[in-house]
């Protein structure tokens, strides 16, 4: 699954058993109306209900849920699976016919159920009589039923049979409506699916757990002028006898999978198709009318899967993929086995209307899902602890993919930018987390899905790939991946399998980044003897709030290695810092030569030059010897340390200013990011203007050798450079840039010129900062006007530019309103709050105002997170760090804690950070504009 983990990016922007496949089943039973108005008297007939932690108001954080796995005296072999969805009452009915093995006799049979009510239970082992299920017991809090039987089932096979009823909720998770409009402007639904990571139970009762694998055979009764789609080629389409609108609608069945990669589709679709060079069909489902805008994604996976097929040395196992574009989305995307599901902006491209950092990202993502076809799908986690194998590997090779696609975007140095630096950030605070993570109950699973599972756990694989080397980091893969085919397997499973291929101490290495969390911070420092450069290299646990100096300071295995001015580009020679310190002789260095640790930028560390060797790296800034992603690398680490206070602020900016003749977008688009943190530190001060003249400054020179046009022979990135140095100066008020975006905005909204695509979402911001109530108003107009999510999306990530307090309210409002899908009010929300101290107040109050209503809409899953974390992480005021902390105990959002903890702990190092460094900025920014004495 990719999630929209609002990475640094700045604004410029997933062994048949036939005895029981569902053509045995008796058809399904027309379950009157009646009936399902009575499901609420089957609840409280059968349910043992038990009040949820969240329900109650305790007043702190409630503790760890205890949590039992499912037990093992029954597991499933096969599920015959048939689904009956009703798009106008947005209710299913379903029928089970599942081959199951009982191991040891039992009276019950325990499975995970939730919002689902059973019907009918019955057994019947191998050639026995049938026996009927005589009480449901619903766990609600744990998502179980146990179903009782008069006798005993005797150990052996049989077929479990369960008729159920359940609805299409509205929560984009489960068995989901998802909201579209036709092109006549009817309102219509499609049902879809989201189940990972536990909500295959809101659709069928299962076992619901990704070691407990089966196969599937799934039959839909859909109206016959529908598409529907799941996760294998249709065997069979034929008239539903009780309905002659309806057709029946069989898979073939599938490889023995886990639950939660199960899905289907039922609506109106269009699509493009291909077929890969190793003869798999691919298609790209998009909404009807735009089955051009699947080109571009059809194209990426057409190169992809041929890609992985090598690298991997193992052959795709399905005889088809399908890539489908879902209105209502809660995830960027999700890895269902042949059947993958993404947001419209994570899939679908118009040539002419979209820009080019989402070309990059539609790569990016179709590159991420198509990986896990192996990675996940193939071989899967044992359990949830292992989610970052999965999701930190799909993380990492979606750029080996897009590297190998599309080389032109320079994609590893943006890998630096958008989850290297980014899981840095987020591991350095004393609430992260281990890599590796226990977790039981559903809320605890969904808490994982963040930075440190995708960003670090990409990181680390990035760094353990460039220790092995890719020849037997591939021949390591390929023997994970043939031993545990069709099997589960733990994070120790790969590094068996890596060893065996390298011969290098990968588990011991590996576990200290894995099982716990943080990383070093290496400090270095330098003597010249003769030709020989002594460096004296030393390791510490590196906090967001300065070095740990406590006693059991923690310590990791750590690849090493250096380059010198020589040849930037080569490693000269690669250690392993297996303790404290060490010192490391190079020889043939001489006193002219500068000496870089880390280049590349793959070790997940921070460093800490001694001064001079410090000052002898900036020519290679200024002149640009240093690699690009080192010159972001070197820049972003004096940044973080600047934030820790260990050096002052004033260096950084100092440091900044020697980035004036930087070409490379990836540079400035990190340098862009911290220069956004540091705007939005220093709004809590009488000084901001002062900031904003330093960025303007900065980024004038590179704003004029761009200009605003393209010119013949640019490429991917001076596109993506453009538009974010555009928007950079027209947000921090510069004003030639301001007065052509507005000229240029006017002439696209009369339809004199349109814009192009790039440099929509600078205009749109420029605009919009510095404008009143009718630029907002000229804004949603264009909002309502816009055919593609792609331009509703950026416009709705702007909108929170505005500066006056009345239309900030305005924005707020139209966050919650119709006109923005669910999984988007989230980002319209953040973007007020990023905007202005104004906008950060307003949208934290909303947030509370509104609680109940955002809650419900996503209290389980990582978009409430997200919500909290845009809204609150801006604040730098200690008082506020007790307000956020008090309204979550009093409104407890289980799925989202780590979060909340994370945002307090951020908004006190920022108070800690002005308290310590304001006066410095302030006096070095007055006095570089001070005239010469």
């Amino acid at each position: 699954m990719l999630l929209l983990l609002g990475r640094r990016v700045p604004l410029s922007f997933v062994h048949r058993l036939t005895t029981c496949c569902p053509s045995s089943l008796p058809r399904p039973v027309l379950l009157s109306s009646a009936l399902i108005k009575l499901r609420a008297l089957t609840r409280v007939t059968h349910r043992t209900v038990f009040v949820s932690a969240a329900g109650q108001n305790t007043g702190t954080m409630p503790e760890r849920r205890p949590f039992v796995r499912l037990p093992t005296d029954v597991y499933p072999v096969n599920y015959g699976l048939c689904l009956k969805p009703d798009l106008i009452d947005f209710t299913f009915e379903g029928k089970l016919e599942a081959l199951v093995e009982v191991t040891q006799a039992t009276n019950q049979i325990v499975m995970n159920c939730a919002d689902i009510d059973i019907i009918t239970a019955s057994f019947v082992p191998q050639g026995g009589e049938e026996i009927n299920a005589t009480g449901f017991n619903y766990q609600n809090e744990d998502e179980k039923v146990t179903l009782s039987f008069p006798s005993t089932l005797q150990k052996g096979s049989g077929a479990l049979k369960i008729d159920f009823v359940g609805e299409l909720n509205d929560k984009m998770k489960g068995f989901y409506r998802s909201k579209y409009t036709t092109s006549g402007g009817e309102v219509r639904y499609a049902a879809v699916t989201q189940f990972e990571a536990t909500d295959a139970r809101r659709a069928f009762p299962c076992w619901d757990e990704p070691a407990i694998k089966a196969t599937f055979d799934i039959a839909l009764i859909v109206p016959k002028d529908r598409v529907a789609l799941s996760n294998m080629n249709v065997i069979d389409r034929k008239p539903y006898p009780d309905d002659e609108n309806l057709v029946e609608v069989k898979f073939a069945t599938t490889p023995t999978m886990s639950t939660y990669l199960v899905a289907f589709v039922i609506g109106e679709y269009d699509y493009v198709e291909s077929q890969s060079s190793d003869g798999i069909t691919v298609r790209v489902y998009t909404p009807v009318g735009k089955a051009e805008q699947g080109k571009f994604a059809l194209e990426v996976a057409t190169k992809t899967l041929p890609f992985y097929n090598d690298y991997f040395s193992v052959p795709y196992p399905l005889p088809k993929i399908d890539l489908i574009a879902i209105a209502d989305f809660a995830a960027g995307a999700m890895e269902n086995w042949g059947l993958v599901t993404y947001r419209e902006t994570a899939l679908l491209i118009d040539p002419k209307n979209s820009c080019s950092s989402s070309r990059q990202w539609v790569a990016l993502v179709v590159g991420h899902e198509l990986a896990h076809q192996w990675f996940g799908n193939l071989v899967t986690m044992e359990w949830w602890t292992h989610l970052w194998l999965n999701e930190g590997f799909a993380s990492w090779i979606e750029y080996l993919c897009v590297d190998h696609c599309f080389p032109e975007y320079d994609i590893w140095t943006q890998f630096v930018s958008a989850d290297y630096t980014r899981a840095l950030d987020l591991d350095a605070l004393d609430s992260s987390h281990p890599i590796e993570v226990n977790v039981g109950h559903p809320s605890e699973v969904d808490e994982i899905f963040d930075a440190i599972s995708y960003s670090k756990g990409a990181s680390v694989i990035r760094m353990l790939h460039n220790y092995i080397g890719d020849e037997d980091f591939r021949k390591g893969m390929n023997a994970y991946l043939l031993k545990f085919q069709h099997k589960n397997a733990s994070t120790e499973d790969l590094w068996d399998c890596l060893e065996q291929a390298s011969g290098l101490p990968i588990a011991a290495v590996m576990g200290s980044w894995t099982k716990q969390m943080g990383f070093p911070i290496i400090v270095v420092d330098q003597e010249q003897q003769g030709d020989d450069r002594i460096l004296k290299i030393s390791q510490k646990k590196f906090c967001a709030s300065g070095p740990h100096n406590g006693e059991d300071c923690p310590s990791w295995m750590v690849p090493i290695s250096i380059c010198t001015s020589e040849d930037p580009k080569c490693t000269k020679l690669k250690v392993l810092l297996d303790r404290p310190e060490t010192t490391i002789t190079l020889s043939g260095v001489s006193t002219d030569q500068w000496v870089k640790i880390n280049p590349g930028t793959v070790g997940f560390y921070r460093i800490q030059y001694s001064s001079a060797m410090l000052e002898s790296l900036l020519p290679g800034v200024r002149d640009l010897s240093l690699q690009p992603v080192d010159r972001l690398g070197l820049q972003n680490d004096l940044f973080s340390l600047s934030r820790a206070g260990m050096i002052s602020t004033v260096e950084v900016l100092k440091l900044m200013e020697a980035f004036v003749n930087e070409p490379n977008y990836t540079v400035w688009s990190d340098l862009s990011c911290n220069l956004g943190v540091l705007s939005s530190l220093l709004s809590h001060t009488d000084f901001h203007e002062e900031i904003q003249e330093f960025i303007r400054d900065l980024f004038t020179p590179i704003g004029l050798e761009l200009g605003w046009d393209s010119k013949p022979g640019e490429g991917h990135l001076d596109a993506l450079l453009r538009g974010l140095v555009l928007g950079k100066l027209g947000k921090a008020g510069h004003k030639p840039t301001l007065e052509e975006a507005r000229r240029r905005f006017r002439d696209h909204v009369e339809g004199k010129q349109v814009l192009p695509a790039d440099l929509r979402s600078p205009v749109y911001l420029t605009v919009l900062k510095h404008g009143d109530s009718a630029t907002l108003d000229t804004m949603l107009k264009l909002h309502k006007q816009a055919d593609m999510q792609e331009e509703k999306n950026r416009i709705e990530r702007v909108l929170g530019a505005i500066s006056a307090p009345d239309l900030i309210q305005k924005v707020l409002n139209f966050a919650l309103s119709e006109e923005v899908r669910p999984q988007d009010t989230v980002s319209v929300i953040g973007g007020v709050a990023g905007s202005s101290k104004h906008g950060r107040k307003a949208a934290w109050k909303f947030v509370k105002d509104n609680w109940e209503e955002l809650y419900n809409r996503y209290q389980g899953g990582f978009l409430i997170s997200r919500l909290i974390k845009l809204t609150v992480d801006g604040f730098a005021i200690d008082k506020m760090a007790a307000e956020v902390k008090s309204f979550f105990e009093s409104h407890p959002a289980p799925a989202a804690e780590r979060t909340v903890q994370q945002c307090c702990e951020n908004i006190l190092l920022n108070a800690a950070w002005l308290k310590r460094d304001a006066d410095d900025i302030q006096q070095y920014l007055l006095q570089r504009k001070a005239p010469p004495v």
